[in-house]
């Protein structure tokens, strides 16, 4: 019988081991590659998802402080401040007709650049129609929920309506809930002329509850006066007016005027309207009655 030389085996054991090798390196079994893989196919899925939500509209950049009142056609613009991304789309009359925003941020005045007037921006841009003595610049999504000024954001809207009526309430209630998700609004016209709208629809949805909030662009007493829902006879509760304090103890540094932060930081709540004796010592630029909504 032949003795099988020593050698041999090893030979084969070597060869063994070096097909196992390269059968190891072509097998792509990286968490490199694969967390790549994921994150490349979750962008590609967003893309989709953008291309979908904007599909018949050209998206364009236009400044949050541009206070021209025109609007272009058939376009979607990024209305939210800073990095907050809430979509305004327009129809083919250039009307503004829908904003939406998967998730409503409120305003930090610690962190980013607002006003004496818890602003943004100086002013807002002058639709047509806001020359009406009766119709403010009325924000979709207001300065205090991250909204910027331009003219894709601003409609002209009743005055009572947006100082005290249901869009006052509605702000208010997302200001005091911290903000809100899947925002949608649905503004309507009463003619294709017009960039006065007639109707307003806001959806939202704030400690877990979904809210939809319909209202005209019109006074809300006289609607009410006009549905026969006034009642006059007199109220059965009087409310006692605010008690005024010492204003030393708000107006910290002293120069009589009281910012925004000061009030809140006084524990005062937003906005501090014309009949809140704290008024008069604030600075009401755009002269709604209103200052920090």
């Amino acid at each position: 019988m032949k003795r099988i030389p020593f050698y041999i085996p090893f030979l084969l054991g070597a060869l063994l081991l070096s097909g196992c090798t390269e059968a190891d390196v072509n097998v792509p079994s990286s968490t490199e590659e694969t967390v790549e893989e994921e994150t490349t196919q979750e962008n590609q899925t967003a893309e989709t998802s953008s291309e979908d939500l904007f599909e018949g509209y050209t998206r364009i950049d236009v400044d949050g402080g541009d206070q021209s009142g025109t609007r272009e056609a058939n376009v979607v613009v990024d209305i939210g401040f800073g990095d907050r991304e809430y979509w305004a789309f327009t129809n083919e009359h250039g009307q503004l007709v829908r904003v939406i925003a998967d998730e409503i941020t409120l305003q930090d005045d610690e962190t980013e650049d607002v006003n004496s007037s818890g602003r943004y921006y100086s002013d807002e841009a002058k639709v047509p129609g806001v020359e009406d003595p009766n119709l403010d610049e009325g924000h979709i999504i207001a300065d205090s929920l991250g909204g910027v000024s331009n003219a894709y954001n601003i409609t002209p809207q009743n005055s009572a309506l947006n100082r005290y009526g249901d869009q006052a309430f509605m702000e208010d209630a997302i200001r005091k809930a911290g903000g809100a998700k899947d925002f949608e609004a649905i503004i309507t016209y009463p003619n294709t002329t017009t960039q006065i709208p007639s109707r307003y629809q806001y959806t939202y949805t704030v400690r877990g509850n979904t809210v939809t909030d319909t209202y005209d662009n019109a006074d809300p007493e006289e609607v009410n006066e006009s549905l026969d829902l006034t009642d006059d006879s007199p109220p059965a509760v009087t409310t006692e007016p605010v008690e005024e304090r010492e204003l030393s103890d708000i107006d910290l540094d002293g120069n009589g005027q009281v910012t925004i932060k000061e009030a809140k930081n006084a524990g005062f709540e937003m906005p501090i309207t014309r009949d809140h004796w704290l008024y008069k010592y604030m600075d009401d630029r755009d002269g709604d009655g209103m200052v920090g909504e």
